[in-house]
């Protein structure tokens, strides 16, 4: 079975999600209102109208209700416009409760029968009485969510190490798994300060290379193994995985670097060892 779909963003950097074009004239960048778990959205078209497979469908398909009226476009961004003033309202309810979370976000659904509210914390935080405060205060039903550490990295925004900003703002559409296997891979300090981000997590970028250390390191002797050089047998004391260049230490004689092209050796098998227990970077991964 076939379904004429189209995807539907509701976030620049957000996923997407397929809904049935119910036979309506919906073309890419449209703006259009759904139904979703969380109520009455207005999302656009990120891709024109394509047929899809059943086993390409996640999910029971919803159709799109129709596409979004100038009403509709008015509506949501009066409701974005009223997102500051009502997330200050609600940190200083958050402050009066003393519970330990960061509101990060807040969005109405578009008929504003519900406000959803975003937050970060370090564990589970009983709000049953904070959700009756803001219903109180709002008069709708309120939808408290807490979000992980990078997406709260997300919402906030940035500067990265690299002094750029942050790729989650940018262009990330969605969160790859981080190791700290690809940070050995990589030969980099597993000094938690130098591969961190802002989210308190490892680096989104050092997943993007990963693959290509992984080919290089197939190609390098292992740190500290012993090589056949044009000048005799020698200990591997560095390598350069960009250059293919690799530093070896002649006992009495100092050290060379060669290509790796002038070695003889056998080809590393398994993971470096780390430069500290990698056990105790666990909570980096994400």
């Amino acid at each position: 079975m076939e379904y004429k779909v189209v995807p539907v963003k509701f976030a620049r950097l957000g996923k997407q999600y397929y809904f049935e074009t119910a036979n309506l004239p919906v073309k890419k960048n449209d703006h259009v209102v759904v139904e979703t778990v969380r109520g009455l959205e207005l999302g656009y078209a990120s891709t024109d109208p394509k047929i899809i497979g059943e086993d390409e469908v996640v999910s029971p398909l919803k159709p799109i209700l129709r596409i979004a009226t100038e009403h509709d476009i008015q509506a949501h961004t009066a409701h974005k416009a009223e997102e500051p003033e009502i997330l200050s309202k609600c940190a200083s309810i958050v402050r009066k409760s003393n519970l330990d979370m960061k509101l990060l976000q807040c969005e109405y659904t578009l008929d504003k029968q519900k406000l959803i509210i975003y937050f970060s914390a370090e564990g589970r935080v009983d709000f049953r009485d904070l959700v009756k405060d803001l219903a109180n205060a709002f008069r709708t039903r309120i939808e408290l969510r807490q979000v992980g550490a990078r997406d709260g990295a997300r919402v906030l925004g940035g500067i990265g190490p690299c002094g750029l900003l942050t790729c989650c703002t940018t262009f990330l559409g969605e969160f790859e798994t981080v190791s700290i296997r690809m940070a050995k891979n990589q030969n980099l300090s597993l000094n938690p300060t130098n591969i961190s981000g802002l989210c308190g997590k490892l680096l989104c970028c050092i997943q993007y290379e990963d693959e290509n250390y992984k080919q290089y390191r197939k190609q390098l002797p292992k740190q500290d193994s012993i090589v056949k050089t044009p000048d005799g047998d020698g200990k591997v004391v560095g390598v350069n995985f960009l250059t293919q260049d690799v530093k070896v230490f002649f006992p009495g004689n100092g050290y060379r670097t060669y290509h790796v092209r002038d070695l003889n050796f056998k080809a590393p098998e398994g993971d470096v060892e780390p430069i500290v227990n990698a056990k105790d970077l666990k909570d980096l991964e994400g």
